[in-house]
């Protein structure tokens, strides 16, 4: 896949990159590792000045930003905007608390016979950065405001669709001030990634990717013997229980499902509904989803702008014609538009069965899939019956049903009555097929640091 700028909305290409020659890229790992040496050592306020001042960047430039990601990979201009002010939300956040998410942990000297005895957190040194080009800039942002305020280096591989945003991110963290080195962009192809990751200068890795991606990263990953966390994606279910409001369920359901044009590794996917309210919730879901306004990404009453790929709606077509052949009905949408751009519209599937693929692959597009369920046994039942297992909704105003949904659906993130997203005071990531270790938080801050224990003994 050639390192290029491809407008989804008209398809024309707007600019091909050269990927990074075998002495460009050892310049940078050089660079990387050198760099590490002295910014580790720097202190968590003045890593807080740089990242203020990369917030501020982005809040004084989102305009122009969100225009690069738009045209680049089709998200309307709103939600673009939106992305910008989310990462430097992040930025300010791990700015203000890194020290104290960091700080030093006292132990029970007394119980281990030291004069002084604590843990330490320490960080772990140029960490290669896998990711994805639905988010483009809060996928990378993810990693990079608190990988860099907890004092490691970054190198961003990022989707080979994306170059432009790819190129932003090393440009803002240099205009910030952070040192040269202490964050750089790698134009590489896919084929380049174990070569890098195999390098000793490489001390870990961060993806969020497909599951394919993942599992091989993972397995280059643990053959040598190096850190890794992986968000592979997602099928979650949105559940609407008797008691639910029907029509903010409803609402919020398909701005979930339609979130950035459908592509949304948490965004809800398969909507599992009580029998009892099952026709009334369908009904309001499909004129949620059937009023949705589908066009130019650039226009601010669009609700829902192209596919980021012409290969990614092929794909999509594949999987909706699949479920219709076996016997799917088709409620909304399911009708690709004529003219330029990778469009697909807001689609509602029922009868769905499990001979269809829809049932269990994770569909990148407005494409949701509808079930009807007996009770909350069901429900669960049915909502855990995917490999995947990142985030969950739940709608019910029954306390019970509540504390049964939180303590029994397989996933990394459960969400009550809203729809799942991501915080930087929240913990992000997933089980099962979905992925291992977390991003975000304190959590999230501390996976790419030594804990080291310290023992000192009286003198």
């Amino acid at each position: 896949m050639p390192i290029a700028s491809i407008n989804p909305a008209t398809g024309e290409t707007l600019k091909v990159f050269t990927e990074l020659s075998g002495d460009e890229i050892e310049r940078c790992l050089a660079a990387a590792a050198t760099t590490f040496r002295s910014y580790r050592h720097t202190s968590y306020d003045q890593r807080a000045v740089w990242m203020r001042h990369a917030a501020d960047i982005l809040d004084a430039e989102v305009d122009q930003i969100a225009v690069m990601m738009t045209v680049e990979m089709g998200k309307t201009v709103t939600a673009a905007g939106q992305e910008v002010h989310k990462c430097a939300q992040a930025c300010r956040y791990f700015a203000e608390h890194a020290a104290s998410f960091l700080a030093d942990e006292p132990s029970d000297t007394q119980a281990v016979g030291a004069a002084l005895a604590y843990a330490r957190y320490e960080p772990l040194g140029p960490v290669l950065a896998i990711m994805p080009w639905n988010f483009p800039l809060w996928q990378a942002m993810r990693f990079a405001a608190p990988g860099l305020m907890a004092g490691n280096v970054g190198l961003l591989k990022h989707a080979s669709n994306v170059p432009q945003t790819a190129l932003f991110m090393q440009e803002l963290f240099t205009r910030a001030g952070f040192p040269d080195g202490v964050f750089q962009t790698l134009l590489v192809s896919s084929a380049r990634v174990e070569g890098i990751l195999r390098d000793d200068r490489v001390v870990a890795v961060t993806l969020t990717g497909s599951g394919p991606a993942g599992s091989s990263v993972a397995s280059i990953a643990g053959d040598a013997v190096k850190k890794s966390v992986l968000e592979l994606g997602g099928s979650d279910p949105f559940i609407v229980m008797p008691s639910a409001d029907l029509e903010k369920a409803a609402e919020v359901g398909a701005t979930a499902r339609c979130l950035n044009n459908g592509q949304s590794c948490i965004a809800a996917k398969r909507f599992i509904v009580h029998e009892d309210v099952a026709e009334e919730f369908e009904r309001l879901f499909v004129e949620q989803m059937a009023a949705r306004v589908v066009g130019d990404p650039m226009d601010e009453a669009t609700d829902i702008g192209p596919l980021a790929s012409e290969q990614q709606r092929a794909d999509v077509i594949e999987l909706v014609r699949d479920a219709t052949a076996k016997g799917a009905r088709v409620r909304c949408g399911g009708v690709v538009p004529d003219g330029p751009g990778w469009y697909y519209p807001p689609t509602v599937l029922t009868a769905i069965t499990p001979e269809m693929r829809v049932h269990t692959e994770e569909v990148f597009a407005p494409v949701a899939t509808l079930y009807r369920v007996g009770d909350i046994e069901e429900a669960i039942e049915l909502a855990n019956g995917t490999d995947y297992g990142l985030g969950a909704n739940a709608w019910t105003n029954d306390q019970e049903e509540r504390a049964r949904f939180i303590a029994d659906l397989d996933a990394g993130m459960v969400f009550i009555d809203g729809n799942v997203t991501s915080y930087p005071e929240l913990p992000f990531g997933g089980v099962k097929a979905s992925g291992y270790g977390r991003e975000l938080s304190a959590h999230g801050i501390r996976e790419f640091c030594n804990l080291k224990s310290v023992w000192v003994g009286d003198t």
